[in-house]
């Protein structure tokens, strides 16, 4: 795996359980990164479309992101690039909490621009945020149907 700047992580409390948890992370992505496929188009990320059904397996593919490393239940990690980045993000599933870790280059005065843009407007941070929480609402409520 290729060695990318450490950028930041977020973490949200979950009190789901571990399999909600993944379920909710994979349905999340998925919703999340198929909807943007026209901003993955506008990058030129690689990879550029999503697998038909994501699960979250190795070499699984949404727009901008492929898996390179999965163990259900306990890790995610998503590698891609496009025209002003390279970039992973690694979910970790702990006991009550789930983490997103994020590294990334910008490579060259348009990939500054970019950080610029995206991390250091805080718009990374409050989507990726968002992101959790809605990964745990879900699986909190996936295992109350469930109880």
């Amino acid at each position: 795996m290729e060695r990318l700047p450490y950028i930041d992580e977020h973490a949200v409390a979950t009190g789901a359980s571990r399999d909600a948890v993944w379920s909710a992370l994979t349905y999340v992505l998925r919703d999340t990164m198929t909807g943007a496929l026209w901003f993955a188009r506008l990058l030129d990320t690689d990879p550029a479309r999503a697998t038909s059904t994501f699960e979250g397996r190795p070499g699984e593919t949404l727009p901008g992101f492929r898996v390179v490393d999965a163990e259900p239940g306990h890790r995610l990690t998503l590698q891609g690039r496009h025209r002003f980045s390279r970039y992973r993000l690694t979910f970790f599933l702990d006991e009550d909490r789930l983490r997103a870790q994020s590294h990334a280059t910008f490579p060259g005065p348009h990939g500054k621009l970019y950080r610029a843009a995206v991390i250091g407007s805080g718009g990374h941070r409050m989507l990726t945020r968002r992101m959790l929480r809605q990964i745990d609402k879900r699986a909190r409520d996936t295992d109350r149907e469930g109880s």
